[in-house]
């Protein structure tokens, strides 16, 4: 089976419908699939629903298809750093579900695993808890209990997920902190595009340093990639 393809247009060929659900990887600005999100751009593909960690900056990353409006929903933990998502959410053009950021990490992992729903503590008694399913559970031998909240599994159309290293048949290594929501991200697509900085062939990569097995990756591309920094801190010389 043919993985790896020429450019992320390529890779995306058949893939892109108006109204789709994607998982991308990334946080902030660091290991998100840029490529591939400038490659939906130029297709024109809207009323999007992305479930991602955040969605970028005004002209990086998710933002740039939120200055196209094409994007109609974000599934998202943190939306700083974007003042065109905070316009647009304000003025009730784009619909935002907020996510704990240890949710939204399960909720991708548990799709891709086939779990349709969890149990968690995190949001009970704030907004986030409000419309779903509360349970108690036993937390002791005294027969106390505990409330927690029913989330669902996320199932995406399709994942989108930037990498460092990739063999032939998929494997993936990811680099440092560029790793983060990639590998649950990639796991909840049907079909998992991905793009990385070097393909090598199958037997390079120590079997112990894969972090995601090419089972759970469709098609592949490598490229050039710009690593921005979201926030540059400096000190005055000495």
């Amino acid at each position: 089976m043919k993985k790896v393809y020429g450019s992320a247009a390529d890779a995306l060929d058949g893939l892109l419908f108006d109204g789709m659900f994607i998982a991308a990887g990334g946080f902030g600005l660091c290991g998100i699939p840029e490529l591939l999100l400038d490659a939906i751009k130029e297709a024109g593909t809207k009323n999007l629903t992305f479930a991602s960690n955040n969605a970028g900056v005004d002209d990086f990353g998710i933002g740039t298809l939120l200055q196209t409006r094409q994007v109609k929903k974000m599934i998202s933990s943190y939306v700083g750093e974007n003042a065109e998502f905070m316009r647009q959410y304000l003025s009730g053009e784009l619909e935002l579900e907020f996510n704990p950021q240890g949710t939204l990490a399960e909720r991708m992992r548990a799709g891709g695993c086939g779990i349709p729903g969890f149990y968690t503590k995190t949001g009970v008694g704030t907004v986030i808890a409000d419309g779903k399913e509360h349970k108690e559970f036993p937390t002791g031998p005294d027969g106390t209990a505990e409330t927690y909240i029913m989330e669902p599994g996320i199932f995406a159309d399709l994942s989108i997920v930037k990498a460092w290293k990739a063999d032939t048949t998929g494997n993936l290594v990811f680099r440092k902190t560029a790793r983060n929501f990639n590998p649950p991200a990639a796991m909840c697509g049907k079909v998992c595009v991905v793009e990385v900085e070097e393909i090598v062939e199958p037997g390079t990569l120590d079997p112990d340093t894969i972090h995601l097995p090419g089972i759970y990756v469709h098609r592949l591309i490598q490229g050039e990639h710009e690593k921005r920094i979201e926030q540059r801190t400096t000190r005055p010389a000495a």
